[in-house]
């Protein structure tokens, strides 16, 4: 799978754009809050599920792993794209997309 199909299904959710955070590709719901990102160099990603979507995913394929840290506890959980299938991502991809926008609007922050 590639960045540019990766992009394509985080981009079909209904009211998903794609921004930029801390040097990196994010997509995010319509309530401003991040479902999915690229990393840096766009071999990897990342979607975020509750943990037990990740348990069941990471079960499923190897191209699944949590996320380093108290994120990956949480369920932030990366896709390797070069091992990944593209039925699953879109599985992962939707799954984040509708856990992330169930939540409340994200918190406007002032720029400095």
């Amino acid at each position: 799978m590639t960045s540019a199909s990766f992009r394509k299904i985080a981009l079909g959710h209904d009211g998903a754009v794609e921004g930029c955070h801390m040097g990196h590709p994010d997509f995010r719901a319509a309530n401003g809050r991040i479902f999915a990102s690229l990393t840096e160099d766009e071999k990897t990603a990342m979607a975020s599920l509750s943990p037990e979507q990740q348990a069941d995913l990471i079960k499923r394929s190897p191209a699944f792993t949590p996320a380093a840290g108290a994120w990956g506890r949480g369920g932030s959980t990366m896709i390797d794209l070069r091992r990944a299938d593209a039925e699953l991502v879109g599985e992962a991809v939707t799954l984040a997309w509708q856990r992330v926008s169930a939540l409340k609007p994200a918190a406007r922050r002032k720029r400095r």
